[in-house]
């Protein structure tokens, strides 16, 4: 018969194990380190030749990085990317720069960010894109104030190769809506309303990459409140949605985000007539009997919790609302919108009273 393995070798082998293992760890480090230093070093500091380097208006972090590492400016896209971020260098400018080889990581991004980067402020033009637009009419904004059509705007934000680098420069936004196949645009409510700055001649790209990168930043300051949450940040912007178009005063969209949060609590469909609208693609105020029977992922009447996704672009005051609710026991509301009023109601008896006394007899 073999002989049995001794304890004692049994040890001695898992130590030789680890001490080998703990070898190489240290080697891997010690590799990594080094090619982390060097990347931030200058790529060549005898190659002073000078390169002329464009960074477009809109360009992201990763795509800066991109540019300097393709003109052989910089050793490592990754290194520059992660550095930047890891000191939390904001500001690049866009423009025209001489560069070259010589110039480490830390010199180019002092460059990048105090530079006044060539921007003519005569070239500059404002775009203003409205609370709540849905994206068609995003779309039709920019048909009527940029050299771009509308067409053309559609185009770009259904385009699956550029939603696949969107998602790379902002992965936490997008994650969610770009794994859902059933949404009517992927990027619905992902564009920040607000007004814009952009220059003559930039691509349209761009100026997309800027309303993302806003709706992002509007995102980010919530990032730890979300977490805490019931939603996800794709959920979140569909409530914040619905909450815009519901909600008119700061007051009222807190209180109708009680009602979403009471109702979704209950395991109740939210019943909102904007879903409703944005299922059968109409701009009107009316929704009647037969419109409700639409077969759609976004009929929040015939479907129990949050419909699919965004119906429009939320403000910022509507991302905060449905955050925050105002507690309480309404489980309806109702809005006349020829005074703004809106009235809650904690059973349908209720609501059915506040509806025969504020809104059967407005014609």
């Amino acid at each position: 018969m073999p002989k049995e393995s001794s304890p004692k070798t049994v040890r001695k082998i898992v130590l030789i194990i680890v001490a080998i293992l703990f070898v190489l760890l240290i080697i891997l480090g010690f590799s990594g380190y080094r090619y982390w230093n060097r990347s931030l070093e200058a790529k060549d500091p005898t190659n002073t030749e000078v390169v002329d380097i464009t960074i477009p208006s809109g360009a992201t972090r990763s795509d800066i990085a991109r540019i300097l590492e393709e003109n052989n400016i910089i050793e490592s896209a990754v290194v520059f990317n992660a550095h930047s971020r890891l000191n939390d260098v904001e500001g690049f400018q866009a423009g025209d720069y001489e560069l070259s080889p010589a110039m480490s990581v830390e010199e180019i991004t002092t460059l990048l960010t105090q530079a006044s980067g060539g921007i003519d402020p005569n070239n500059i033009f404002k775009v203003l894109i409205p609370e709540g637009y849905m994206l068609e009419q995003i779309a039709e904004v920019i048909g009527q104030e940029t050299e771009y059509s509308a067409e053309e705007f559609m185009a770009l934000v259904q385009d699956e190769e550029y939603l696949e680098e969107l998602s790379g420069d902002f992965s936490e936004l997008l994650e969610e809506t770009l794994k859902i196949d059933e949404t009517r645009y992927k990027l619905e409510g992902y564009l920040y309303p607000a007004t814009y700055e952009f220059e003559q001649g930039e691509s349209l790209k761009s100026m997309v990459n800027k309303m993302v990168a806003r709706m992002n930043q509007e995102i980010q300051q919530y990032s730890e409140e979300i977490k805490a949450s019931r939603f996800n940040i794709h959920e979140l912007l569909t409530l914040a949605s619905i909450i815009e178009r519901e909600g008119v005063t700061t007051e009222d969209r807190h209180l109708i985000s009680g009602v979403f949060h009471n109702r979704l609590d209950e395991g109740m469909p939210l019943q909102t007539d904007i879903s409703i609208l944005y299922a059968h693609n109409e701009h009107r105020e009316d929704v009647y009997l037969k419109d409700l029977e639409i077969d759609s992922p976004y009929n929040s009447y015939a479907n129990p919790g949050l419909i699919i996704g965004p119906v429009n672009s939320p403000s910022g005051e509507a991302i905060e609302s449905a955050l925050n609710p105002e507690e309480s026991n309404y489980l309806y509301f109702l809005a006349n919108l020829q005074t703004g009023e809106v009235y809650y109601a904690e059973t349908y008896e209720e609501h059915l009273q506040l509806k025969a006394e504020h809104l059967d007899n407005v014609d």
